[in-house]
């Protein structure tokens, strides 16, 4: 796939909610300016729940899969309050689509334990616990169905 596909991609999964947090400005390679965002986990508490695409990078086939399986449910991710970040051992980790720095992604990978060349998908609930970690590509069904079995989310089902 080229970039300009997986750029698509990454427009189509993101949702409106914005999880990230203070802006830093810092220099890219070709001496333009590039807007980082640092991203914490613990801001999305009781807020959010996340979904954590980890991979090598946006070449991986297995993230690409993963990214296929998603693109179609923006409605399903806003609706249940779900954030994507996509954390990639190359300098291009997001957090529904806004790029985050480098070091946001690299304590994502150590909080979790995945290695720069794995792959794996984990789903952390709106308390920030675990709910769900999976190292091959997950259907966007499947996910949702974790979720809508939750407590909180019957809740807010009701609510709504």
């Amino acid at each position: 796939m080229n970039n300009l596909v997986l750029i698509a991609l990454h427009l189509l999964v993101c949702i409106v909610l914005s999880p990230v947090s203070k802006a830093d400005i810092v220099q890219g390679s070709t001496n333009h300016a590039i807007k980082m965002s640092s991203f914490n986990l613990s801001s999305q508490k009781w807020k959010n729940r996340v979904l954590l695409v980890f991979a090598p990078s946006v070449d991986n086939h297995t993230y690409q899969q993963q990214m296929q399986l998603l693109q179609e449910h923006n409605s399903g991710f806003a609706d249940r309050d779900l954030v994507l970040v996509q954390v990639l051992a190359t300098d291009e980790s997001y957090a529904n689509i806004e790029p985050i720095d480098e070091s946001s992604a690299a304590e994502l990978r150590e909080r979790f334990g995945v290695d720069k060349e794995n792959f794996r998908v984990i789903l952390v609930g709106k308390d920030g616990g675990i709910k769900r970690s999976d190292p091959t590509p997950v259907q966007a069904t499947a996910i949702f169905e974790e979720i809508d079995a939750m407590p909180m989310r019957q809740q807010e089902m009701q609510e709504h």
